[in-house]
């Protein structure tokens, strides 16, 4: 691959914004986020576009962000496995829709002026460098994005049990979990529209009521290391900025 170090090279980090809540966070993305009304496939451009103007609005306030994107609008492991597939050949094939996406994301945020990084837990150099810990939090630290793909790189584990691995290793303030309604709720909004939502949650309640926002491999882990989880909707407008600057919007998920 080649090194685009020499493109942002003297491109310093944006200055911190004073009243930022997180300074570095771990964004969780689904794929179904970037195929918008698509019936669940594929990639649309509008989304894509408006989510990278976003991110872009976020990096000017000094904000370093690690993005975790799944690839389930483009294959999903668990769906393989259902029809028959073995399932680790099928995680792997997951692992790589993951990295279509982060690729399709790291063009639409460079075409928005931020500068980024794709680092796969599957080796494909050709594409993406390989994740590295201390790469990925020196990438950070120079005021790049980094987009961190396939997942853990094993088989079995989903990508938010990755986006909770990553957020502890990079030491980020919170993972941030991006999705289709306003937080976590008593019921489905979908089906019951006068159903309630949390503004707090302990890990443990999450665990109990097996929420199914994030899997409870991911909050465990979050809930043994304090990472807070805030749940959000992705689709209104200003909202990651809201949560990075402190805002009460969607749920928090922490003791």
């Amino acid at each position: 691959m080649a090194n685009l170090d020499s493109r942002d090279r003297s491109i310093a980090p944006p200055p911190l914004a004073p009243n930022l809540k997180y300074r570095r966070i771990v964004l969780k993305l689904s794929g179904e986020a970037l195929c918008g009304t698509t019936g669940g496939v594929g990639i649309d451009g509008t989304v894509l576009r408006a989510t990278a103007s976003e991110l872009a609005e976020v990096h000017a306030l000094g904000v370093q962000v690690g993005i975790v994107v799944g690839g389930g609008n483009i294959f999903r492991g668990l769906k393989g496995a259902s029809v028959g597939m073995d399932r680790a050949q099928a995680d792997y094939m997951g692992m790589l829709a993951t990295v279509i996406n982060s690729l399709a994301l790291q063009d639409a945020l460079e075409k928005a002026g931020v500068p980024t990084r794709v680092m796969t837990a599957l080796e494909i150099r050709q594409v993406a460098e390989p994740y590295i810990r201390r790469r990925a939090m020196r990438h950070l630290e120079k005021g790049r994005t980094v987009i961190l793909a396939a997942g853990t790189g094993n088989p079995y584990f989903s990508t938010d049990t990755a986006a909770a691995l990553r957020a502890m290793e990079i030491h980020a303030e919170c993972l941030c979990k991006a999705t289709k309604v306003e937080g976590i709720y008593d019921r489905d909004p979908i089906r019951f529209p006068d159903a309630s939502m949390f503004a707090h949650m302990s890990y443990d309640r999450f665990l109990a009521d097996k929420i199914g926002v994030m899997d409870s491999t991911a909050v465990t882990l979050c809930r043994d290391n304090r990472m807070p989880i805030r749940v959000f909707k992705l689709t209104t407008h200003g909202n990651i900025q809201r949560v990075v600057l402190g805002e009460p919007i969607g749920t928090i998920v922490e003791e």
